[in-house]
């Protein structure tokens, strides 16, 4: 299975085909500003000498690429960087790379954003369709979250199977797909404030999540999307806490 941004960011280790070295070197150059917005790539053989690779496999990376929005190919003019707004934001190589380079507080501002429209309504969702079974697998995940044992990178995929787990009881196969946003948002999360830096406040993780569940349990939807909320912004609030203290 492919690694998503959280592993890729706790362990530093990609996948490591000569495509996809190709394919991460040159995201990461153009996300962070490397290669700028309209501006053209160097050209294929200049590429293939720089990453020792064949033209096969430098078409193939380009392909890639711009599959996610990143650069399309001009006749006559050259591959050219296309704009932010052109770039797929919902897939999870574009999501990690914005996370090699530095933190930026608008873009996990936008990340809460969008948690914030779709998660609480995964759990209302959840509240109406979760079987026992995921029910009673949601209790297991959110107690789990309460070991002290917890380290930070325990803790962060511990929260990230929580959550991607109240999305698939929404039982929408659409809120599934913005597992790779959630995760994304976790890693902010890990990198910047982990609660396992602070042993005492493991706990109250673990209540907050808990509470989720409990609201699913009663079949509250109103409840469920409160309780959903409420994890959400005191995540992103810790995010912000850390951004200003840092400044």
């Amino acid at each position: 299975m492919k690694k998503g941004p959280l592993q890729t960011v706790i362990t530093g280790v990609d996948t490591r085909t000569s495509h996809s070295q190709v394919v991460d070197a040159l995201g990461r150059a153009i996300i962070n500003g490397e290669f700028p917005v309209g501006s053209i790539l160097p050209g294929d053989s200049e590429l293939a000498l720089r990453f020792n690779v064949s033209r096969t496999v430098l078409r193939e990376a380009m392909k890639t690429l711009a599959a996610k929005g990143l650069i399309v190919p001009r006749a006559r003019i050259g591959t050219r960087v296309t704009a932010r707004n052109e770039w797929n934001l919902f897939d999870s190589d574009i999501l990690t790379w914005h996370f090699h380079d530095g933190m930026d507080k608008m873009f996990l501002q936008h990340l809460s954003e969008v948690r914030m429209a779709f998660e609480p309504h995964a759990a209302a969702l959840a509240a109406v369709h979760a079987s026992e079974a995921e029910i009673a697998h949601m209790m297991r995940l959110a107690v789990a979250m309460g070991d002290p044992n917890h380290t930070a990178e325990t803790l962060a995929l511990a929260d990230l199977k929580f959550h991607l787990a109240v999305a698939e009881a929404s039982a929408n196969p659409f809120m599934r797909t913005v597992g790779s946003l959630i995760e994304a948002a976790l890693v902010g999360v890990f990198k910047l404030s982990s609660p396992a830096s602070e042993r005492d406040r493991i706990g109250d993780v673990s209540r907050t999540h808990i509470r989720i569940v409990e609201q699913i349990s009663r079949r509250d939807e109103a409840g469920a999307r409160a309780a959903m909320e409420a994890v959400i912004r005191e995540g992103h609030d810790r995010v912000q806490r850390a951004i200003d203290g840092e400044r």
